[in-house]
């Protein structure tokens, strides 16, 4: 407890958004006090629900852990959030296992848990490593929860399933990049590969034509570079007539065919 005041002075002046998981009417007090600007309710708690009331009636955001709750355990907490005034939930997928194997995760539900309560979801992961977190970007999650120390070897509850300084580091940028990597479904030209469309195959005549000649299999081919018509009019060409004469290395297109 009297860690709080300096722990989110020294937060604020490093620009870090600080809250913190009451366990009770007193520490939501204490943390009024201190202005915090959101709460997390931690597993253990999700079947609290005067304690989900009273945090949700101060109108912060609630951040709500799932572990080892049941489905009706969770509708409860979301049920007693809403009704208490809480207008930003989010809810995280969490596996309560100190640490988790990665084999129990089954991230499939972080999405489930968002569209079946209509809240934001997340994931709260204590598994060994980054990879399931980064996972969980990409199958929905809009938050990460992830515990950290300063070094594993300084030992406590948490430390053998904590990430240490760097670790957190890479978590935060694969996340970010996951993030920006999962878009929108689209099929359209992307910036970066347009330049590229030159170098696809493309219909070229490979021999001399003479004008009035039929374009064949053997004077006409599909190879790069991409100037000439698409590959799909090979057929549309093959047995029409040469308008005029054409050299060897020529782009194909309609005007080269009578």
């Amino acid at each position: 407890w009297d860690w709080h005041e300096r722990l989110f002075a020294h937060g604020r002046e490093l620009g870090i958004t600080i809250f913190s998981a009451p366990f009770d009417a007193s520490a939501v007090a204490l943390l009024e006090s201190l202005a915090a600007p959101a709460y997390k309710i931690a597993s253990f708690e999700i079947v609290d629900t005067d304690l989900v009331e009273r945090v949700a009636a101060t109108g912060k955001p609630v951040i709500l852990s799932t572990g080892m709750a049941d489905l009706g355990e969770i509708g409860d907490a979301v049920s007693a959030a809403r009704a208490a005034g809480c207008e930003q939930l989010v809810v995280l997928h969490c596996v309560s296992g100190y640490p988790t194997p990665a084999a129990e995760c089954n991230l499939r539900t972080i999405r489930d848990l968002g569209e079946r309560f209509e809240a934001v979801a997340g994931l709260s992961d204590h598994t060994l490593g980054t990879a399931v977190s980064v996972a969980g970007v990409a199958l929905g999650a809009n938050l990460i929860e992830k515990h950290v120390t300063m070094r594993r070897a300084d030992g406590g509850p948490d430390a053998a399933f904590s990430l240490e300084p760097e670790e957190l580091r890479r978590l935060t940028e694969e996340c970010r990049t996951v993030w920006e990597a999962l878009g929108e479904a689209g099929y359209e030209r992307k910036a970066s590969e347009r330049a590229n469309v030159v170098f696809r195959r493309s219909l070229y005549v490979v021999e001399d034509v003479r004008r009035g000649e039929e374009f064949t299999v053997e004077n006409v081919r599909s190879i790069r570079p991409g100037f000439g018509l698409a590959p799909k009019h090979l057929r549309d060409v093959v047995g029409r007539k040469a308008k005029r004469d054409v050299a060897r290395g020529t782009a194909f297109d309609w005007s080269l065919v009578g």
